[in-house]
């Protein structure tokens, strides 16, 4: 999966994401950056929670702004304009519901 993953993202001009498990009560996505790619603004409709796993990015809200380092996690509320961008190559974990 993650090896699929990497091979899209070497030519990709945004993040790619894939679906790791859907069931009815959650999901969790593979989002992977390269280094100054951006997750454009959008909303979650369910609670989420994202997780980097590999390098860095930083977490826009609003008018504020958060780093996220290795193991980091960021709470993701409902209804509320975000976007991710990354500080250097990247791989988050993204859980929602």
């Amino acid at each position: 999966m993650f090896k699929e993953i990497f091979q899209k993202l070497e030519n990709a001009v945004n993040p790619v994401a894939q679906v790791v498990q859907n069931t009815s009560c959650c999901k969790v996505m593979v989002i992977a950056f390269k280094k100054g790619m951006i997750l454009k603004e959008h909303k979650t409709d369910v609670s989420a929670k994202l997780l980097v796993v590999k390098g860095s990015v930083i977490y826009k809200e609003q008018s504020q702004q958060e780093e996220l380092f290795l193991y980091d996690e960021k709470n993701i509320p409902v209804a509320v304009l975000h976007s991710v961008e990354a500080i250097e190559d990247s791989l988050c974990l993204l859980f929602k519901g």
